[in-house]
């Protein structure tokens, strides 16, 4: 065997080897079952209205708090959704302060206008988003009461009027 061929199947060998760990590693692991529709929906919905089922939800699957419920043409919610377009802030919080994944309608709702407002300004067309349902911002402003009183203002001089969009 010559030098460069020797070179070669040293290096080859030394890569093949170092594969070792992460293919044995790779192999073992399986992944999760994804959950249950059923139980998503269940979790979305409580999450409208139940702050005590959701608090039990999470005790037995503590990443419902990531999980979307399609409700079909693309209409996707998540509970922390839910309970903004509802105006629910007791569970919005709780779900915030569990590590829920906020958005711009949850915020607005809960009427958090140090957020919204920088961030409109530097995206101006998200004031026409459609939320969960085709739910609109002005809509969540309304249902967030005195709190989201500074948005709704500020939604209506922006231009919008409409408190739900169609999702079709």
């Amino acid at each position: 065997m010559n030098r460069k061929s020797f070179i070669k199947k040293g290096i080859i060998s030394s890569v093949g080897l170092g594969l070792i760990p992460t293919l044995s590693f790779g192999a073992n692991q399986t992944d999760p079952e994804p959950y249950k529709v059923e139980l998503v929906k269940e979790f979305v919905l409580a999450g409208h209205f139940n702050l005590d089922k959701v608090k039990s939800m999470l005790i037995d699957y503590p990443n419902l708090i990531y999980s979307r419920y399609d409700w079909g043409n693309g209409d996707f919610e998540e509970a922390i959704e839910g309970a903004g377009h509802k105006g629910n802030k007791e569970v919005a919080n709780y779900l915030i302060e569990k590590g829920a994944r906020v958005n711009l309608f949850v915020l607005t709702m809960l009427g958090k206008t140090n957020l919204v407002k920088p961030t409109l300004e530097a995206y101006p067309n998200l004031i026409f988003s459609k939320g969960p349902h085709g739910l609109s911002l002005l809509h969540h402003a309304e249902i967030g009461g005195e709190e989201s009183k500074e948005l709704f203002n500020y939604l209506l001089e922006k231009g919008l009027t409409e408190k739900s969009f169609s999702l079709k």
